[in-house]
């Protein structure tokens, strides 16, 4: 395999992490957007949404599979995070006791996970201006 052909190679590697974090920021968004949202289409109050992410697997010429990316496995709901009751019998949403679930959403968590998946994303970005530069340079070098 030439190094050109592998420079590609890890260029769209890197590109599979920007995809999968942008994935992941979407969904983070939509999270932070339905964090007050008491009542879906569904029934009950909005539940929290997750990305699962999976590797991306490719057979080498040895026959095993090698790593080339990642990508979103799933977009599934938070099950295990219970919603939080609390008493307003005003609310229209309000049960006969008085309680209203509201989502399972935690904002904090959810802005902590949005700085680490933006990072992941820049430093993504800062991989695919390496690629380029060394390209630019393969090529120069070529002629």
């Amino acid at each position: 395999m030439d190094t050109l052909s592998r420079l590609f190679d890890g260029m769209r590697t890197a590109s599979t992490g920007l995809s999968a974090q942008r994935a992941k920021i979407d969904v983070i968004a939509r999270n932070i957007a339905n964090a007050h949202t008491t009542r879906t289409p569904e029934g009950g109050p909005y539940r929290r949404q997750v990305v699962r992410f999976e590797p991306i697997l490719v057979r080498s010429v040895n026959g095993r599979q090698d790593p080339a990316g990642v990508r979103v496995a799933a977009v599934e709901s938070d099950r295990t995070t219970p919603f939080e009751r609390i008493f307003d019998r005003s609310h229209p949403d309000a049960d006969a006791q008085g309680f209203v679930s509201l989502p399972n959403v935690n904002a904090t968590q959810e802005m902590a996970d949005l700085i680490i998946s933006m990072r992941s994303y820049e430093a993504g970005i800062s991989v695919q201006e390496t690629f380029v530069t060394m390209a630019e340079r393969a090529l120069r070098l070529a002629q």
